[in-house]
């Protein structure tokens, strides 16, 4: 994303202008538009005019609009971001009042004001959206015979590019030719597949997991394929086709995966694997039960008004999601808490909700935090409401 024009107030009013490059930026769009927003974009207007005949004619008009955010949908897949509104300035074309949705595109400015001002999270989107250093995509294959899952885990998310499904028929006592032709057509199907989504000849890491022996069957399937076809770029890359044990094939493994030891000597410096680890050293604290992992918007907010996430190791873990509130109050109630943990000298982590650790903590009401000293009680007011509830374990 390249910042074009920054006109922000010391009261946090004024707009940003930003220039989507690439599909990763649209992720981050996506995170920095809220409803009440105003938001200017091109657009194409459908509109009808009347002849004096009485007559009609329709035609398409390129036009540039301001909005009244509304609505946002994102498809994170296709890198696409259609954002709902009312038109909120006239325009050759159309009232003010009209709804409208823009179509925000690659390679094209868009210019956004927040209604109740820029506040440090919104900022914080920003800088990290037009950061030049770009932490690199690593594809991964989550594979079982007959299944394949190929998505790549950028530094915010990971997208499932395709799925890949072939039938293969079970081995029969004494009779494997036909299970291994299905098994090579697999492996081809997949591996056309993951070419028309990834550069596998690209010096980096690619996953491939499964539970037996698939993934090592398809690792050897591209090195043949590549021994055969002279393909000197894949033969140098073998040492970065990592092969990992998982539970199953399904996408939801990738999170097992990602803890391998293998795995994670690759992808240590990444924002994905800081995460991942964020998440289980808080589970860590969790279980021990010694007050120093709490999670909840009730106790969490007790923790840090009573100054126990500030200096010395107390780390605030909030998703994402919770910033997409429509309602304005609810957003500015987590914007605060996020500056008054990082005025108290503690760290604040924003998860990823399209990422398995900002899952995980989906599950535990979207927040939780890492305390400097221990504190008990903290969900006092719980137990009174629900005999014998306790701040336990869940199962995420």
């Amino acid at each position: 994303m390249r910042l074009i024009k920054q006109n922000i107030e010391r009261d946090g009013s004024g707009t940003i202008t930003l220039f989507p490059e690439e599909p990763e930026d649209m992720w981050h769009a996506y995170n920095l538009i809220a409803p009440t927003d105003l938001l200017r974009a091109s657009a194409i207007r459908k509109v009808t005019t009347e002849g004096v005949t009485g007559s009609t004619t329709s035609k398409r008009v390129h036009a540039t609009l301001l909005i009244r955010v509304t609505s946002i949908d994102f498809d994170p897949q296709a890198g696409q971001l259609h954002v709902g509104g009312k038109v909120a300035e006239e325009n050759k074309w159309v009232g003010v009042g009209a709804h409208h949705t823009l179509d925000l595109e690659l390679n094209r400015n868009f210019t956004l004001e927040k209604k109740e001002g820029w506040d440090s999270v919104a900022l914080d989107v920003v800088r990290e959206a037009i950061k030049q250093d770009k932490e690199g995509t690593v594809p991964a294959v989550v594979m079982q015979e007959g299944l394949a899952n190929i998505c790549l885990i950028t530094e915010h998310q990971t997208i499932l590019k395709q799925r890949v499904e072939t039938g293969i028929p079970k081995k029969r006592s004494g009779r494997s030719g036909d299970h291994d032709k299905g098994l090579t057509r697999f492996f081809e199907v997949t591996l056309e597949t993951l070419k028309r989504h990834v550069d596998i000849t690209l010096p980096r890491p690619l996953l491939l997991a499964s539970p037996g022996f698939t993934a090592a069957g398809f690792q050897k399937y591209i090195m043949d394929e590549a021994t055969r076809t002279g393909d000197k770029a894949v033969l140098a890359n073998k040492g970065n086709l990592i092969v990992v044990h998982s539970s199953s094939g399904h996408l939801h493994s990738l999170n097992e995966v990602l803890k391998s030891p293998e795995v994670l000597t690759k992808l240590k410096d990444t924002k994905y694997s800081r995460e991942t680890r964020s998440m289980d050293d808080f589970m860590t604290l969790l279980r021990k039960d010694d007050g120093r992992a709490w999670y909840g918007p009730a106790e969490v907010e007790k923790a840090v008004e009573k100054g126990a996430v500030g200096r010395g190791g107390g780390v605030l873990l909030i998703s994402n999601s919770l910033f997409r509130s429509q309602e304005i109050g609810t957003r500015k109630r987590w914007v605060a808490l996020v500056d008054k943990v990082k005025e108290d000298g503690g760290e604040a982590r924003i998860l990823s909700s399209d990422h398995e650790s900002g899952t995980r903590l989906e599950g535990l009401g979207g927040i939780a935090a890492i305390l400097t000293f221990p504190l008990d009680d903290l969900d006092e007011e719980e137990e009174e409401a629900v005999p014998n509830g306790t701040n336990q374990e869940p199962t995420v």
